[in-house]
């Protein structure tokens, strides 16, 4: 054990001085920290003691405690606690409030000290299954309220960036990304980390609004700060990343966003001065110039963020609708989700010749269409957690079919894992975080059975989910902290305890 963990662990104390805990990078990284369990893989024990965590939640640990007693095998039961908490015991960077009485939540992804839409509603989503309506300030439900109000301020200034820099109030100084972006429209890089403008994380500030009020009912919560603000501005970018690139008479249309970066790499960048590729007109699709992975789109309507917008903005209208005056914006949010839900059945659909039909990664409208899926979500594969359709629809499981196969260019085959990798990563390497929705979309014991078998091998001994890991190696992995995955594996555990409950009892040394 590290000696900050030990003095920690000593004193006992939850005022104790953040720095006599250790960076949670190398201690993760570390697999030397007792007690071990007895199995295969001898797995450490990866959580901070009590005063190191970021934040503690007894509900979470009487549902950790309840949950491990219907896990037999050691090996998973340490992965699932060590896992399911890592978003509270490490990333919840500054929780406060604002002048006016805002709560605030500045939660990073794990090693990289900003917070990505997209990541933090995702984390926020691991803890779906304890949330309750609370208005005490040390509560999850303050900690969602946090979240909602930090990313609306930044969708309300900076709508089409995707990861930002920590509240003024938290006197945390920004970060800087170190890259050196040509940007339209400009942003404050006192405020903003990184500006790739991607569909999917303005779909995440719907998601995360929209599973707040659902498990609470809290409808007072959205008549504050600037959540209609900041829906406002979605709808706004919405509609003009629905613009073309040409006009009927051929001439071209200067898109609302640009990006260009000085990179080597051509997936961090945009061609055409920064426009991206051309698209169609009159898809009612809506383009997104970046992936979940930040990596640019090759074909701009880039559907599984497509289908994340459609479902949550329909979600969110009942939100919307709800509060006074504001039924005009609800019908047009409830239109765009119709519009767009069209459009996918309409131009995201193609003929494949092995697997018949399924849906496009992305398209462009003018025939041209992407056919593979990444490990991020929104991915193809995770389109039932989504809420867009069923998984037993006919086009999905076709596209299933495609995407865990040799079809799929991103679907890395080797001894350790089998999953869906990313260009983000280097070939060959496979995203535990596919493996986990591959289980929480499936019903199938055997599947289910040998990706759990596969993700608790995959760890290289760090009782840890990583972002990717070498289908060949063990020890060549991405990222040894990575909250999002981590949680997501803790959230397909939960739900397999409620819905196959028979896996748990299984061995997998």
């Amino acid at each position: 054990m590290a000696i900050g963990y030990v003095v920690a662990a000593v004193v006992g104390c939850l005022s104790l001085a953040s720095a006599q805990c250790p960076d949670y990078v190398d201690y993760s990284n570390q697999i030397d920290h007792e007690p071990k369990t007895t199995g295969r893989y001898r797995l450490p024990f990866q959580r901070p003691v009590a005063a190191c965590r970021t934040w503690n939640n007894m509900d979470l640990e009487t549902e950790l405690t309840r949950v491990k007693g219907l896990i037999t095998d050691t090996d998973l039961s340490r992965l699932f606690e060590n896992a399911w908490p890592n978003t509270l015991d490490t990333a919840v960077k500054w929780h406060g409030t604002g002048t006016s009485g805002e709560e605030l939540t500045f939660l990073i992804t794990g090693d990289i000290n900003a917070m990505w839409l997209r990541d933090s509603a995702n984390q926020m989503q691991s803890y779906i299954s304890l949330l309750k309506s609370s208005p005490d300030s040390k509560s999850l439900a303050s900690l969602w309220r946090g979240v909602i109000n930090t990313q609306a301020r930044y969708i309300s200034v900076s709508p089409y960036c995707n990861s930002f820099q920590p509240p003024v109030e938290s006197k945390i100084s920004p970060s800087s990304s170190g890259s050196k972006d040509k940007v339209f429209p400009n942003y404050d890089p006192n405020f903003v980390f990184e500006c790739k403008y991607e569909l999917d994380s303005l779909a995440a500030f719907l998601q995360v609004s929209a599973e707040y009020y659902e498990k609470t009912q809290d409808i007072d919560f959205f008549q504050k700060y600037k959540w209609v603000e900041a829906v406002k501005a979605i709808m706004k970018v919405a509609k003009d990343m629905q613009t073309p690139t040409y006009a009927v008479n051929g001439a071209p249309i200067a898109s609302p966003y640009t990006f260009e970066r000085s990179t080597t790499q051509a997936s961090e960048t945009l061609t055409n001065n920064g426009g991206g590729n051309p698209i169609q007109n009159g898809t009612g699709l809506i383009r997104s110039a970046f992936r979940p992975s930040d990596d640019s789109t090759i074909y701009q309507l880039f559907i599984p963020a497509n289908m994340q917008f459609a479902s949550y903005l329909s979600r969110a209208s009942e939100i919307m609708g709800k509060l006074p005056g504001q039924t005009d914006l609800a019908t047009q949010m409830q239109a765009l989700a119709k519009q767009v839900q069209n459009a996918i059945s309409q131009h995201g659909i193609i003929q494949h010749p092995v697997f018949g039909r399924i849906y496009a990664f992305e398209v462009d409208g003018f025939g041209s269409s992407n056919i593979m899926d990444d490990a991020n979500i929104p991915s193809l594969l995770s389109a039932p957690l989504l809420g867009y359709l069923q998984r037993n629809d006919q086009v999905y499981q076709n596209t299933r079919n495609m995407i865990l196969s040799s079809q799929n260019p991103y679907f890395m085959r080797g001894p350790l894992l089998n999953a869906v990798g990313s260009p983000h990563t280097p070939l060959g390497n496979s995203w535990p975080m596919a493996s986990i929705v591959r289980i929480l979309t499936s019903d199938n014991l055997g599947e289910i059975r040998g990706e759990l078998s596969a993700l608790v091998g995959s760890t290289a001994s760090r009782g840890l989910i990583h972002e990717s890991v070498s289908a060949f190696k063990p020890e060549a992995f991405t990222r040894p902290w990575f909250s999002w995955a981590n949680g997501l594996f803790g959230q397909m555990i939960v739900d397999l305890a409620q819905r196959k409950p028979e896996v748990l009892k299984q061995s997998f040394q």
